[in-house]
């Protein structure tokens, strides 16, 4: 029987570091993102993003990145914990890469998200683990890109997050969009 999904652990950085280091809780705060994060805002907090127009609204408040990524990674000699891709959230049990945009989701009690889309896996990932990027970028069946570097997310309802809290999936109402990066 496969395990309900959950928060594995939760990471922030006051800086515009590339990893961000495990907290035992992070508080989300709706319309923001994770309380003491650099990338919290209502506009835009991503260097590249600010440099092409500091205006546009921040659809990347939370990064949120599979665990499993992390297991499918070691397998390919990569040695990657919780918080060093730069994620607030890592979860366990839980497609996020397969989610459409809109879907929503509650950890624990209160705090609940809306993912906005995929996050574009960048240099900076290969200067963290030389080859990374390649290894979190494959091709479908038609060729198309599909970026396993976690997902993006927008903070409806704040609250406090903290491993081990479950996770709540609502899908939004059919037609699907597919996830595309922001």
């Amino acid at each position: 029987m496969a395990k309900a999904p959950s928060v594995v652990a939760v990471n922030r950085s006051a800086t515009h570091s590339f990893s961000k280091a495990n907290e035992d809780s992070i508080r989300l705060i709706a319309g923001l993102g994770v309380e003491g994060d650099a990338h919290s805002g209502e506009t835009v907090k991503h260097r590249s993003r600010v440099a092409q127009d500091p205006t546009q609204p921040n659809l990347r408040q939370v990064h949120l990145i599979h665990a499993e990524l992390h297991d499918e990674l070691a397998q390919a000699g990569f040695t990657v914990a919780a918080g060093e891709m730069g994620e607030n959230v890592t979860t366990r049990g839980i497609d996020l890469l397969s989610l459409p945009k809109g879907a929503r989701l509650r950890f624990g009690g209160e705090a609940e998200i809306e993912i906005t889309g995929l996050r574009n896996p960048c240099a900076q990932l290969d200067r963290f683990r030389k080859g990374l990027r390649a290894a979190v970028l494959d091709r479908d069946e038609e060729g198309h890109l599909i970026r396993k570097a976690g997902v993006m997310g927008i903070v409806l309802a704040g609250g406090e997050v903290k491993p081990g809290d479950p996770i709540h999936v609502t899908l939004p109402a059919h037609p699907y969009e597919r996830l595309e990066r922001v």
